[in-house]
């Protein structure tokens, strides 16, 4: 047998980028950093991610579920694990046993943790989710002083924490700011940071656009792997992931010729096609047809014609007489934002990183 083929697509994954842009959230909030790494560390493979970040120092990691947790925790990473969503009840043995961090939205859920952790002989960290404004989970914000004395009766857990969570830092400046001021209201007169360890509300947006009182955790996750939902920050980040491809095959089309499913692109004149080998069954969004989508291959932008295919993508390269077979394409990356595809595709960057499949091999390096 010959050597194995080179991947068609790949992510080169820039881990001392990673880690810059932890610098920056630090350097501008000055509290402590929750990194969120759900979703595979938003593609860039969770369990580097989680090295790379551990060594670090950050406070906790925060994942969307067990299955996240676990990964973390098998790989060696010590790091104090956050979950923050609600938890199946079957789920919750393991997350006492394993010492991992959940937030509570209920009284129900306290009670059960309580059960459990008193069975193991334990007390279970807990933080308290309140409900400002997101309606995804959390306890409602006018309720939860009431229901303050039930949760502090529970031997089992220790409120640690009390959180909450943004949903329109990045779009609702006056909301935004509505919220804040609510959630530092309920933060004083449950007690401040005399009664809790914790108290945490940013985002990546939050985070960057807003001040941080009277908080000390931040929960950074889409700036860290070099994105600011906020574009007058973007220059303090640098770009994490590159996602690549290689020209497959290069053809001379006539005028008049389809490209691509549906023939909704034909040419207009003589034109020069390169094949990509890339498309939707590795994350590049099959929105992106006829939008105006481009690549960068040889410091140019090249355009991308007719539709996105499941393995393949056909680029106008007619100008540039250079290309050949072999070259590589950046899809996006330092050239070609993610942000501006997943524009271009109708929707967010956090959706074009967390949709890379695994077919896609993932490249890490430290320079």
């Amino acid at each position: 047998m010959g050597a194995p083929s080179p991947p068609r697509a790949w992510a080169e994954i820039d881990l001392s980028a990673l880690r810059h842009n932890l610098e920056v959230a630090r350097e501008i909030s000055s509290c402590a950093v929750m990194a969120v790494v759900k979703a595979g560390a938003y593609g860039h493979e969770l369990e580097t991610v989680a090295r790379t970040l551990a060594q670090a120092d950050v406070a906790f990691f925060g994942v969307a579920n067990v299955g996240e947790a676990r990964r973390i925790a098998d790989a060696g990473v010590t790091t104090r694990i956050y979950l923050l969503g609600a938890t199946w009840a079957d789920e919750r043995a393991e997350i006492v046993a394993r010492g991992w961090t959940p937030c509570l939205s209920s009284l129900d859920e306290a009670r059960d943790f309580d059960q459990l952790a008193q069975a193991a002989n334990v007390r279970l960290k807990v933080h308290l989710a309140v409900d400002t404004g997101m309606g995804r989970g959390g306890f409602v914000a006018d309720d939860l002083p009431h229901q303050m004395p039930q949760l502090e009766a529970l031997d089992g857990i220790e409120i640690e924490g009390l959180g909450s969570h943004l949903p329109s830092a990045d779009e609702d400046e006056t909301f935004t700011r509505e919220q804040f001021t609510r959630f530092t209201n309920l933060a004083q007169a449950l007690g401040g940071r005399d009664r809790f360890k914790w108290i945490h509300l940013s985002n990546s947006a939050g985070l960057l656009g807003y001040p941080s009182s009277p908080c000390n955790l931040v929960r950074p996750g889409l700036m860290l792997y070099g994105i600011s939902p906020l574009p007058k920050f973007q220059d303090k980040l640098k770009n994490v992931m590159s996602l690549k491809s290689r020209v497959t095959l290069i053809r001379e089309l006539p005028a008049g010729h389809g490209v691509s499913y549906g023939r909704t692109f034909i040419t207009q004149r003589p034109t020069r096609v390169a094949t990509i080998g890339i498309g939707y069954g590795d994350g590049y969004p099959r929105h992106l047809s006829g939008q105006g989508a481009e690549v960068w291959i040889k410091g140019h932008r090249h355009p991308l014609l007719g539709r996105v295919t499941m393995d393949q993508i056909m680029i106008d390269v007619t100008d540039h007489a250079d290309i050949e077979v072999g070259d590589e394409v950046e899809v996006f990356g330092p050239h070609l934002r993610v942000d501006e595809v997943a524009a271009k595709a109708g929707t967010i960057a956090w959706e074009i990183l967390t949709g890379i499949t695994p077919r896609v091999v993932r490249v890490h390096h430290t320079e």
